[in-house]
């Protein structure tokens, strides 16, 4: 009801603007007609593609200075002040220039500007690039691109890390708005927003807390797609492939049309994969190193084969389905539009396919494999309901009125060998609106108003957090002025973020040092009720691109950014299992190896961070040097204890399944040798707890590419983070700070033939988080081959590809499970697009 008055006021405030029309060529250096791109009228809804000719014509522009903003992907973009009479502007003739580097207009951005005109580090996924690197996962999608690393849980689940930022600090969206899902708690949960049918994927590299909130004070990963239509152009695409390591078999479909005022767009997927193959063991030898040190000091070093899994990583199979439909009312001024999607899941947790090695001991010479392989999955349905509408006004002080909202309602069942265990929970509202203004003494900007309440409930033995309602409500100020070569940027935003926790779990901890194998352990039980904690977080930012000589610029952005812990950092008590731990929330302090409750008077994450970008973006020659620092106060992490929790794992038997008391959410990690009706295990998981402390995260990136020819291109990149914190026992690395990389690239490119190749060493991690272990270099190598024909008015492409060609067991330092599930061995994907 209140969305429907929203856009009813909107809809009330909008007028046709006069009917001027504006109409030109946009041509390259050399006379050349660019045909590739689209034109638009920055600060408002019009936009049209530039034609085969080089041509393009917009209606309804306003009298007077009008800015267009031309962008194509093989040229520079270019803007340009063209004055508009009253009759309308005619032959217009925009010369563009090309670019070395790929350049693409964000959508993620305040005004849609293109990744080399943002003050900030943007990068851009989309095209042909994005097809080639589609993953099962998001973050393995994004894995390849500078600064941005992968959680890696076994090909099932994979969020994005930007610059050693992860979890609550990084924001998935989709079209602007958050993805709504669990992944940001646990990276067993996968990311909700599937990028088959996106148009691009962006990435904000640094704090994005202006437009999105304190969420984002690590970065934003924007999927852009056309759920949403704002014209009603026919475009028609599918996808059909097979990949050779895990048998997955993959279909993707879209279609997009309309007539009139009314446009629509229907996209589909369907994936269905096994547990992919490996060229070694899954298990890393570190894994038992302990047991093997202390009681096979003896025997070899070889891998006990069923014990290590080799060959193969289990419970890495997956199914995955979904459906977006979704239709828009094209305005002379804009549109309004709608869409929903339904996503449906279900896939393995890697990490639990172990075997009793105890158990196997005792009964020697009786194959009991097929009966101690713990089957767990993960059961994911999501309902997103998106309301989209841009606006364009004919007012003397205000330009256009954009606006968003989604509701998504998110369901995650874990399952135990058929049994249904754990659940999830998350029903998520959001809505903005954007009221941008005219240009006012030469600023242009606007103003921002944000609203997101979310509903987040996990019930069950292995529920870790809390149930809990974060609202969230934003104000923000964005920024930015033409002074000479000089684009000056500013923005700040204040939130108001209250989290109420209903009840917090009663909890009995048991300790184990686990080097000790004493006959007693200490328990601790704590009981409290309900607790409200608000923040008010406040970010400022500046920023300057200077164009100090043709071809080149470079930005600096300072920003301040702040941000509210999440629940999961506050609240958590209890077992992880995704990541192999028991987790505590920073409201809890381990003294003397009790667990005692703390000040609850939580403090803000304060972030100051400086980016430098140097850029060369034309001519056959190309590149990108980013020089990044953060220091942040009151950094919120897991930090390991040294102790371990032992954890009675429960299975029901059948039969008694009904008899469960549902509503329970009582965490008693000892054993219950009384209770007939359960079959336990009992694990040991290391005790990890939130802590803040002060944190510096640094580095730098590095992009080169070079068009040596009209079809070979050759590029290569690199970057390096670090980080530090400050512990009781003096500086540390922060736990799976993600290692150094560098990668070379060839590509070939005719008018039916595509290659690449590229070459990706990664560098050993021994710069580690207090008890962690050190991660092995590797080197990856993939290729790439396409062919192109039309077929009856299609566009089709025959692709094959292959990843991890030399076939190296490579584990990912940022993976919780880098011990228990390296990456993927050598393997083929091919397969046939078709678009018109």
């Amino acid at each position: 009801m209140k969305a429907l008055a929203l856009t009813s006021l909107l809809c009330a405030f909008s007028t046709t603007s006069i009917a001027n029309t504006i109409s030109g060529t946009v041509v390259d250096a050399s006379g050349n007609p660019v045909t590739n791109g689209e034109v638009q009228v920055m600060g408002a809804t019009q936009r049209v593609q530039i034609n085969d000719n080089g041509q393009f014509s917009i209606a309804n522009v306003k009298v007077g200075d009008v800015e267009l903003h031309v962008a194509s992907k093989d040229f520079i973009h270019d803007t340009s002040i063209v004055t508009v009479p009253v009759e309308g502007k005619r032959d217009v003739v925009i010369v563009v220039k090309d670019a070395s580097i790929e350049v693409f207009d964000v959508t993620a951005s305040a005004f849609h500007a293109s990744n080399i005109e943002s003050a900030g580090p943007v990068d851009v996924l989309a095209g042909d690039d994005l097809k080639r690197r589609q993953a099962s996962t998001l973050g393995d999608t994004l894995s390849k691109q500078v600064g941005v690393h992968s959680s890696f849980h076994g090909g099932v689940a994979g969020t994005p890390i930007i610059r050693g930022f992860d979890g609550p600090r990084v924001l998935v969206t989709q079209n602007g708005l958050d993805a709504s899902d669990a992944s940001r708690v646990g990276p067993d949960h996968m990311v909700a927003t599937d990028s088959t049918a996106a148009q691009q994927i962006e990435v904000l590299r640094g704090p994005a807390t202006l437009f999105y909130g304190s969420g984002a004070i690590g970065g934003v990963v924007n999927v852009v797609d056309d759920r949403i239509p704002d014209d009603n152009t026919s475009e028609l695409s599918t996808s059909l492939s097979h990949n050779t390591v895990n048998s997955e078999n993959a279909f993707s479909g879209r279609l997009k049309g309309g007539s009139d005022n009314f446009a629509f767009n229907i996209q589909g997927y369907y994936r269905d994969a096994d547990d992919y193959d490996i060229p070694g063991f899954a298990e890393s030898p570190d894994v038992h190193a302990d047991e093997h040190d202390d009681e096979h000091e003896d025997e070899s070093d070889g891998h006990d084969e069923e014990g290590f899994g080799k060959g193969r990583v289990d419970n890495s199979d997956y199914e995955t389905q979904g459906i977006t439909v979704g239709g828009s009312y094209l305005l002379d001024n804009g549109f309004i539009g709608f869409s929903y999607e339904h996503l449906d899941s279900l896939y393995g947790i890697p990490g639990h396919a172990h075997g009793e090695e105890e158990h196997d001991e005792e009964d020697e010479g009786v194959d009991t494999h097929s009966d101690e392989l713990e089957i767990v999955q993960a059961d994911v349905k999501q309902n997103r309901y998106q309301l989209k509408s841009n606006l364009l006004l004919d007012s003397d002080w205000l330009n256009a009125i954009n606006f968003g909202m989604s509701y998504t309602d998110y369901m995650h069942t874990e399952i135990e060998n058929g049994v249904p265990g754990t659940e999830f929970s998350n029903d998520t509202f959001e809505s903005r609106v954007e009221l941008i203004h005219e240009h006012m003494v030469g600023w242009r900007g606007g103003l921002s108003l944000h609203y997101k309440d979310s509903d987040f409930e996990a019930v069950g033995e292995e529920a870790f957090s809390p149930a809990s309602n974060t609202t969230t409500f934003g104000l923000g100020l964005i920024e930015e002025k033409h002074i000479g070569n000089f684009l000056v940027q500013l923005g700040a935003r204040v939130e108001r973020v209250e989290i109420d926790v209903p009840f917090l779990q009663d909890a009995e901890l048991s300790f184990d040092e686990h080097d000790e194998h004493d006959e007693h352990d200490e328990h601790d039980e704590i009981k409290l009720t309900s607790i409200n904690s608000s923040f008010t977080p406040i970010s400022l930012s500046a920023g300057i691109v200077w164009d100090f000589t043709e071809g080149y610029n470079l930005g600096v952005s300072y920003a301040h950014s702040q941000r509210a812990p999440s629940t999961a950092e506050l609240f958590s008590f209890g077992p992880h299992i995704g990541t192999g731990n028991y987790e505590i929330g920073a409201l809890y302090t381990i003294d003397d190896e009790k667990v005692e409750i703390g000040d609850d008077n939580f403090s803000l994450e304060k972030s100051n961070s400086i980016d430098l970008s140097l850029r060369k973006f034309d001519g056959d020659f190309g590149f990108v040097l980013n020089v990044f620092y953060n220091q942040v106060d009151n950094y919120y992490f897991a930090a390991n204890t040294g102790f371990f929790a032992e954890f009675s794992h429960e299975h029901e038997d059948e039969e008694h399944e009904d008899e469960h008391d549902e509503g329970e959410e009582h965490h008693d990690d000892e054993m219950h040798d009384d209770d007939e009706h359960l079959d336990e295990e009992s694990e040991s998981l290391p005790v990890l707890i939130f802590e803040a402390r002060d944190a510096d995260l640094y580095g730098a990136e590095f992009q080169v590419n070079w068009q040596v020819n009209d079809k070979i291109t050759l590029s290569t990149q690199a970057d390096l983070i670090r980080t530090k914190v400050s512990t009781p026992s003096g500086k540390a690395s922060l736990p799976r700070t993600p290692p150094a990389r560098l990668a070379f690239g060839l590509e070939y490119q005719s008018n039916r033939w595509s290659a690449q190749a590229d070459i990706r060493h990664v560098f050993k991690q021994s710069r580690l988080a207090q008890l962690e272990t050190k991660t092995d270099a590797y080197t990856l190598l993939d290729a790439n081959i396409s062919y192109y024909m039309p077929i009856k008015g299609y566009d089709v492409e025959f692709f094959l590809s292959g990843k991890n060609l030399l076939d190296e067991e490579a584990r990912e330092h940022t993976s919780f499970i880098k011990d228990l599930a390296p990456l993927p061995g050598r393997s083929f994907h091919f397969g046939v697009r078709a678009s018109y």
